[in-house]
Formats: structure tokens, sequence, C-alpha cells
């Protein structure tokens, strides 16, 4: 997951983007009642089957609040493990009971030739942001990084799903950099509904908070 390499390259070679769309598009149709349109944010929103955390994303980058691409979760179960949300860094922020983290992909006016929809502002990341989709080859994933170790990612075949470990045939999973979280005052061992783990990259393992789902 999560630091893996981004297969860059023309679009007309981009096997790995066009191909994160198609699997995008399963996920959007296998748990439509957990998509919807967010209007605080500008876009779309994928929640996780408990409600506890979504995966939002703008469809239109020139009117976006904060961030373009970003997670919301609830705070409590940080807070409750020593969390002080003053001392979060600027990409974060906290709100009735809520920290949203994400990153800004730029300013534009996004064209879309009908009304917009989730898959289609999907598709507007990997047209003109495609370093953001990244591939984790190991467990046969796409994801959508949010800057700063934080990302989105879900299983390219949900029949094949070959993770491993604490995400183990999950099918979608939502990943935190644990870094900044401990610097304001977490107790990553306390922190209730998320996994703190170890987590195989290319670069070698790296520790994450991780709440993985099956959606099927």
């Amino acid at each position: 997951m999560l630091a893996a390499a981004t297969l860059a390259g023309c679009s007309s070679l981009d096997v790995v983007g066009k191909q994160s769309v198609t699997s995008f598009d399963t996920i959007l149709k296998t748990i439509p009642d957990q998509v919807e349109t967010d209007e605080m944010n500008g876009g779309f929103a994928l929640a996780a089957p408990d409600g506890t955390v979504r995966f939002i994303w703008s469809q239109d980058y020139s009117k976006s609040p904060l961030h373009d691409v970003m997670l919301e979760l609830e705070a409590k179960p940080f807070v409750d493990a020593g969390l002080d949300t003053g001392k979060l860094p600027d990409n974060y922020a906290a709100y009735e009971g809520m920290l949203m983290v994400g990153t800004k992909l730029g300013n534009d006016q996004l064209e879309y030739g009908g009304e917009p929809t989730a898959l289609a502002a999907y598709e507007q990341i990997v047209k003109k942001y495609r370093q953001s989709i990244n591939y984790h080859t190991s467990l046969d994933h796409y994801g959508v990084l949010l800057g700063d170790g934080n990302m989105f990612e879900w299983a390219r075949d949900f029949g094949t799903n070959s993770a491993t470990g604490e995400i183990q045939d999950k099918d979608i999973v939502f990943a935190l950099n644990p870094d900044p979280l401990i610097a304001a005052g977490v107790d990553p061992e306390k922190v209730n509904g998320w996994a703190y783990t170890q987590v195989s990259t290319d670069d070698g393992d790296v520790w994450k908070f991780l709440k993985p789902f099956n959606v099927q």
C-alpha cells in the first residue's frame, strides 16, 4: 500500500490508470448505498460500511474549500488515545467530532460532458493528476494518494484479492500515516477501531493506521 511505485507514462500506455477506473467503478456499483454527493466539500464521498470514515473526492478543484482528495474520520478513537487536535499539522482539520486529512491537487475548473458523476470525478484525477494514483504490486491494490502517507486503496479484483496480514482479503482500505497523530499525543496501541501495523512496501516496512473492509 502504501508507498508503492506509481507507474507513469503516456496516457495511451497507462494500463494502471485505465484499469483503476474500471476497478473503481466496480466499487461504486458494489456499494452504491455508501456513495453519495458531498455538498460541503463539493464532490463525492464513499463511506466505510461502519460509517466511521469516508473517502471524499472533489468534482471541481477551483471550488474545493480545503482539499481535493481527503479522508474524513471520527476523531473519538484518537482523542480517547491522547490526541491533542491543536497539535495536528496543517493538512488536518478538526471539527464537530471529526478529523479531515487530505491534499490539494490543483485549482482546475474541471469540465464534464454532462452532469458530474462519482466515476467521472475520479477519472479527472487519473486524467489530470495521474501521479496521485498508486498501484501496490504485492497486494494487487489501486489507491489514491492523499498526501503525507495517507491514502484510500481498493483491490484490483475482488475475486482474486491477494492482500495479506491485517488487510487479508479486504476489498477497501483506509490508511493513515500515524506519525503526525503520534506527535500530537496519540498512543497508537490505544486507538480503537484502527489496526496499527507494519505494511510492506517497495521501500521497506512502514507503520500505518488501517481500517480495512470487505464490501461483497
